[in-house]
C-alpha cells in the first residue's frame, strides 16, 4: 500500500493491446528514475492482461467507457459511473499525472484528478490543461514518443526494450497443449496470424497458405494458426489448405495462454496487428507485413523483427476503402496486394533461416 510520504504518479495510456505493449519501456524507465513511487496506471480492462505480473506498477485502474472499438465493454457506461471512477483517481491524490493518450477527453481526466503536475502530448488544443507540454511526431515510433514524454520531464531514459511475463502455469500449458496437438519438443513451431481488425487491409489469405506450405516443405515443422473467435470461418478454410494441418489455435484460447504458444514459436508472419506487437514482447523472431499503415509509428519494435512494406503515392492512407485507390481483383488495396510472397520468404531466410531444421531429402 502506499504511503502519505510517497510520490503519487498516475499514467494515462488506455486501449488497445499493442499500445498497452508499447507502453512498458516507458514504464520500466520511470520506476527506474522513481524507486519509491506509488505507480498507477490506468487502462483497458482487456488490454492489461498482456501485462500481467508487471513489476514497475503498483496498480492498474480499469477505464473503460463505451467506444466504437470492438474490446470496450462498456463498464464506465453512465455519467454516475464516469463521476464515480473521478472521484476514485480524485481520492488517491496523485502528485504527477502522465498523459500518453493524445485526446482531449484524456487531459480533461488528468486536470479533474487535481494532480498539480500533468506532463503529455501538445495535441487537439488541451494544452492549457498541462503543465508540461511535449510535441508529438508523426515520424517517430510510438515506443520513442512515449519516452519523449519523460525525456520533456527531465528523467533519464536509459532502455527501449519491449517486455512481457509468462508464469509457470502458463508455461506449462503451452507444453500441455502442444503435446496434445502431436507436437514434439524438437518439432519447429511455426506462427501464422492472417487476420487483422479490417480484413480488407490485410494480405490475401491465398498468400499465407502458400508461406505456410513453404515454410513446412522447406523446414518440416509445424505451423500454428493464430485467430479470434470472429475468425473462425476464413481459419477453416486456411485449415483445408495447409499440408500438414496446422495446430489450430484460432479462438480457442485466451491472451494468456496465446502469449505462452507464441514463446514456443521459432518464427512469427503476421499483418499489422496486436499480436504482431505481442510477438515482439516475448521476442519471437517475426515478420510483419504492412499495407495501408506505415509502420514508422507503429511498427514492431525489437531486433529480430522485419517488416515488408510498399509505400504508394497514398501512403499512409485513411483506410476508408477504396476512396483513395482501386481494389485489386482480389479485392485489396495495390499497397498490400503487390507485396508478394517471395518478398516475404525471403525476409523469413534472412531472419531465422540459419536456425530452423532443414528437412532432409527423402
Amino acid at each position: 500500500m502506499k504511503s502519505e510520504k510517497q510520490k503519487n504518479i498516475l499514467v494515462l495510456r488506455y486501449r488497445f493491446i499493442g499500445d498497452t505493449i508499447l507502453t512498458v519501456p516507458f514504464l520500466r524507465n520511470l520506476r527506474r528514475a522513481e524507486p519509491d513511487a506509488y505507480i498507477a496506471w490506468v487502462v483497458a480492462p482487456g488490454s492489461s492482461e498482456v501485462v500481467k505480473g508487471i513489476p514497475y506498477v503498483d496498480e492498474l485502474i480499469s477505464w473503460d467507457p463505451v467506444t466504437i472499438h470492438a474490446d470496450s465493454r462498456g463498464t464506465h457506461r453512465t455519467l454516475a459511473a464516469k463521476l464515480a471512477f473521478i472521484r476514485e483517481l480524485r481520492a488517491k491524490r496523485f502528485d504527477k499525472v502522465y498523459l500518453l493518450k493524445r485526446s482531449f477527453s484524456s487531459a480533461i481526466i488528468a486536470w479533474l484528478t487535481g494532480a498539480p503536475e500533468r506532463v503529455g502530448f501538445d495535441t487537439e488544443g488541451r494544452g492549457f490543461l498541462l503543465t508540461t507540454r511535449v510535441p508529438y511526431r508523426h515520424d517517430r515510433h510510438e515506443v520513442q514518443n512515449f519516452l519523449d514524454v519523460l525525456r520533456a520531464d527531465g528523467v533519464r531514459v536509459e532502455d527501449d526494450h519491449l517486455e512481457a511475463w509468462l508464469s509457470p502455469e502458463e508455461e506449462r500449458f503451452a507444453d500441455e497443449y502442444l503435446a496434445a496437438c502431436g507436437v514434439s519438443p524438437d518439432e519447429p513451431l511455426m506462427a501464422i496470424h492472417p487476420f487483422a481488425a479490417n480484413q480488407i487491409r490485410a494480405w490475401h489469405e491465398d498468400n499465407f497458405v502458400e508461406v505456410a506450405n513453404r515454410l513446412q516443405q522447406l523446414h518440416g515443422g509445424r505451423i500454428i494458426l493464430f485467430g479470434g473467435g470472429r475468425d473462425g470461418d476464413i481459419a477453416a478454410q486456411l485449415r483445408e489448405r495447409i499440408s500438414p494441418e496446422p495446430v489450430m489455435a484460432v479462438g480457442t484460447t485466451t491472451l494468456r495462454q496465446t502469449m505462452a504458444l507464441l514463446a514456443r514459436c521459432k518464427i512469427l508472419v503476421c499483418n499489422d496487428s496486436g499480436i504482431m506487437h505481442l510477438g515482439a514482447a516475448i521476442g519471437v523472431p517475426l515478420v510483419a507485413i504492412f499495407g495501408p499503415q506505415s509502420p514508422v509509428k507503429f511498427g514492431p519494435w525489437g531486433k529480430g523483427c522485419r517488416v515488408v512494406y510498399s509505400e504508394f503515392p497514398c501512403s499512409p492512407c485513411k483506410q476508408k476503402f477504396f476512396t483513395e485507390c482501386k481494389p485489386s481483383p482480389r479485392g485489396k488495396p495495390e499497397c498490400v496486394e503487390s507485396i508478394t510472397v517471395r518478398r516475404v520468404m525471403d525476409e523469413i531466410e534472412i531472419l531465422v533461416g540459419g536456425t530452423l531444421r532443414v528437412r532432409e531429402k527423402a
